[in-house]
């Protein structure tokens, strides 16, 4: 029987039950003595087990019946020691490995190592093993798994301050780089070089086998390189967490039911229709388009629903992180999940896997000092869904973060003045900003987080922070529903039509333009007791601006924690679109970010003022 059309089924299942098996040993970690958690351990093995031996996949049956007669074994005595705890963890990180070799379409790796030793604490697995004969190796290296794919990770090469032509030893070090492996990307890249740009440090991602120690020797001998660092890739370790979020969905019985009801009155509708749009019964062809109308919005609350899933499945390897990096750093952190059960569009949970992990991995080696709680919640929130990180450690102090803003020189002394609390806290966003003490293997608070906020912001989303010195940091990320029908505000825009996603309007102004002032280059206008800054979307798209009337229509946005407003001609109302990517050369332009059909047939292009206005750079503090 050819079982390949069942290979993306199991991979599916065969994933949610690993997850499964992490969160349970973790849980059984902390309750030694649980049997229910023990029995729930042997039914997701076995479950596993009979999967992968129908599909023929024995290796993998093998490793799951090991692991399944080992927990049967503790099933009677109802304890299973710490030793035993390590080797589960192991073995589960073998399994997992065994479905990355099944989903790449590589054999399955031997896990005979594994099979044949005994648990034991993991401080004896580290001591030198005694010595062995030639033979003893020769059988060890004929059943070795296939070697480790390279290691990527990011080097910081910084070189010495005021050293004659800094760029071309810039160059001199992406080219040693390229010898040594694959560079993925790099901070400036080599044609900025090439043109002479400044350069102080490089910063690069790199793909490669060579050791690092051979590899920071070898660039530390380029004249002109002070100091060079490594920052293990994260998204490598957190790559089992990704692949949770399986191409395929399950779908309810009684959605598929609603399909095929919601399918026959269309029909039916349809026929009304042509028997109408015939007879030219107007009325009764107003009344069908009203009631075609509904159904298509059941239809379109359906359709979302079939591809909403639940946030728990990208988050049943975090206990297992936060485990893992509470043992490393010494401290005792306990993670609470609130929740998860909360559907999330699947794209939408695909993109925001590495934000979350990286939030909470900050949260534990940067938010808590020694013991404490890090908080994965989740809830909807009107047409948005909100997850926030929280722990309550020692907090974040806006006026240090202002400090250490001005000596980096991020900004100056007046503008940290001039900025709120909640600004100094979005500091953290701005690249390269940290306000770790040291660089770790998990990274400062700020080494990464720039790359979190675009992440939340491509997909229409909004982060906030919210902090106090001694309580603790909550970090909150607003997401739509969809990214695909999503709510737009139709704006006049220099005698065009255009959209701004509802997700980037926090308001629309109504201001006199009588109490707009003028301060040098900048219009202000004040909101809740805040100056905010007016800027024209007109003049971010190089359109003329229409002349100043009475009342100066604008919508109140955010750039980078900022509050600003950009001002418009004119509001047209809101409504749901479908939104449609842009292909090239449409799709080069920044702060486009898709387009939709009007029912005359005529395209409405979809803007990101935030994008816009941070290309122009027309928003200060940037």
């Amino acid at each position: 029987m050819d079982m390949s059309k069942y290979r993306e089924l199991f991979l599916s299942e065969a994933r949610e039950h690993i997850n499964s098996l992490s969160q349970l040993v973790v849980t059984l970690e902390q309750e030694p003595g649980n049997r229910e958690t023990i029995d729930a351990l042997f039914r997701e093995a076995h479950s596993i087990k009979g999967m992968a031996a129908t599909m023929g996949f024995n290796n993998t049956a093998r490793l799951s019946h090991h692991l399944e007669d080992l927990l049967d074994g503790f099933r009677n005595s109802g304890d299973i020691p710490s030793v035993t705890i390590d080797y589960l963890l192991e073995g589960i990180d073998l399994l997992d490995g065994l479905l990355d070799d099944l989903l790449d379409d590589r054999p399955e790796r031997n896990t005979e190592d594994f099979l044949t030793k005994q648990p034991v604490p993991a401080a004896d697995r580290e001591k030198k093993s005694p010595d062995r004969s030639i033979a003893d190796v020769d059988d060890d290296e004929s059943s070795k798994a296939p070697p480790e794919e390279p290691d990527t990770f990011q080097v910081l090469i910084e070189l010495e301050k005021g050293i004659p032509a800094a760029a071309a030893c810039g160059i001199l070090i992406l080219r040693e780089l390229e010898k040594s492996g694959k560079v993925k990307a790099s901070k400036p890249e080599m044609d900025e070089l090439r043109e002479e740009g400044d350069c102080e440090q490089i910063q690069a991602w790199l793909t490669s086998l060579v050791e690092k120690e051979q590899l920071k020797e070898t660039l530390l001998n380029i004249s002109g390189v002070a100091n060079v660092r490594f920052i293990e890739d994260r998204r490598k370790n957190d790559r089992r967490l990704r692949r949770a979020v399986d191409r395929t969905i399950r779908v309810r019985t009684d959605l598929l039911d609603q399909f095929v009801n919601l399918t026959g009155e269309l029909i039916t509708h349809r026929n009304m229709l042509n028997t109408a749009g015939s007879n030219r019964n107007w009325d009764e062809l107003n009344s069908a388009l009203e009631r075609a109308g509904r159904l298509i919005d059941d239809l379109h609350h359906n359709v979302l629903q079939v591809r909403l899933m639940p946030l728990q499945s990208i988050t049943g390897r975090l206990p297992r992180i936060v485990r893992d990096l509470s043992r490393k750093s010494g401290k005792k952190v306990n993670l609470q999940l609130n929740g998860t059960d909360v559907g999330i569009d699947r794209v939408i949970l695909e993109e925001i896997t590495d934000p979350l992990v990286h939030l909470v991995r900050n949260a534990v080696d940067h938010g808590i000092e020694e013991e404490g709680v890090v908080t994965v919640s989740a809830g909807r929130e009107k047409d948005l869904i909100l997850i926030e990180v929280a722990d309550n450690g020692k907090g974040m102090d806006p006026q240090t973060l202002r400090q250490k803003a001005v000596d980096s020189g991020v900004v100056t002394q007046a503008q940290a003045h001039s900025m709120s609390d909640r600004d100094a806290l979005m500091l953290v966003c701005r690249p390269g900003f940290s306000t770790a003490q040291e660089v770790t293997e998990t990274s400062g608070r700020g080494v990464g987080m720039d790359v979190v906020r675009a992440a939340i912001r491509n997909l229409g989303g909004t982060l906030n922070i919210i902090s106090e010195v001694g309580t603790g940091t909550r970090f909150q990320m607003r997401l739509p529903l969809s990214i695909a029908i999503i709510k737009i505000l139709l704006v006049r825009c220099a005698g065009r039509v255009l959209a701004i996603p509802i997700t980037r309007v926090q308001r629309t102004l109504d201001l006199p333009t009588s109490e707009i002032q003028t301060s040098g280059p900048h219009r202000l206008f004040r909101l809740d007791e805040e100056e905010i800054c007016l800027y024209s979307l007109a003049e971010t798209l190089n359109l003329p601006q229409a002349a100043a009337g009475d009342i100066t229509w604008a919508i109140l946005t955010e750039v980078r924690g900022l509050r600003v407003g950009l001002q418009v001609d004119g509001f047209l109302g809101q409504r749901d679109a479908f939104i449609k990517p842009t292909g090239f050369p449409l799709n080069l332009l920044t702060g486009l970010s898709g387009a939709t059909v009007e029912g005359d047939g005529r395209v409405t292009f979809v803007v990101d003022p935030q994008a816009l206005l941070e290309k122009h750079k027309m928003v200060t503090n940037l």
